[in-house]
């Protein structure tokens, strides 16, 4: 079973719960940078366990920050053999509005480094379905929608076959549209995470989240879509080794 996002860099003890992860059957994990120095924290946890992969990327809190103007420096990261993916990276209106302006020159400056390196590129959006689809659209490569929660993207991500991951957050039960995307969702672009130590799944609800918590999700998944989760689980392991090139 693989966890396609976790931020192993904001956990307690990351090692610790890399061994946790494995003891529940998750064998990889795509731990995600948001800045430079999460991105080299990321590179090093890669480098001391098999089976950890890292996207780098700077995300869209930190466009008006000192990280914003380092782009550069994610291009020199992606040589190392751990990176799979550009990333999180894209639009937050939520909790970002006042930063529009910024957030899209970092988003811009993030996908162009994607298709000039031939990455997939993961998505964090929220509260800006029109801007993150605009720039999505003129994207030639692999889209992978972290903590897919944006129901009115969906028609468009089937359409244009970008990847949905769903994390813990699709357990809850007021997430009626969220399982109903993840039952809608192609079989072959689904994936599941934990977005650790964030959106612990509801059976561990209020405790901090880690990659072992991702069988809960994908039983939810599974429940959703009418399947036997062990089949679930496979498909998304198939789908991930796809999406991000790894085996």
């Amino acid at each position: 079973m693989i966890d396609t996002h976790a931020h192993l860099d904001a956990l307690v003890d990351p090692d610790e719960a890399v061994e946790r992860a494995r003891a529940a059957g998750v064998d990889r994990v795509i731990t995600i940078g948001t800045g430079i120095e999460s991105c080299r924290a990321a590179l090093a946890l890669a480098e001391r366990h098999e089976g950890v992969y890292v996207a780098v990327g700077i995300d869209p809190h930190r466009a008006a920050t000192d990280d914003a103007g380092r782009v550069g420096e994610l291009r020199a990261l992606l040589a190392h053999d751990a990176v799979v993916a550009v990333g999180e990276t894209g639009l937050d209106y939520h909790y970002g509005a006042e930063t529009r302006e910024e957030q899209l020159r970092l988003f811009d400056a993030q996908l162009a480094l994607a298709a000039e390196a031939r990455l997939p590129v993961v998505i964090h959006t929220r509260g800006a379905d029109e801007d993150t689809a605009a720039r999505l659209r003129a994207h030639p490569g692999t889209v992978v929608m972290h903590c897919f929660s944006e129901p009115n993207l969906l028609e468009e991500a089937l359409e244009r076959g970008w990847y949905l991951s769903f994390a813990g957050n699709v357990t809850y039960p007021k997430a009626e549209a969220l399982r109903a995307a993840a039952a809608a969702a192609r079989a072959d672009r689904i994936l599941a995470e934990t977005d650790s130590p964030y959106l612990a799944p509801q059976p561990l609800r209020g405790k901090p989240n880690e990659p072992a918590h991702v069988t809960h999700t994908v039983a939810a998944l599974a429940e959703a879509r009418g399947v036997e989760p062990a089949e679930l689980a496979a498909q998304i392991d198939a789908n991930a080794s796809w999406a991000f090139r790894i085996q």
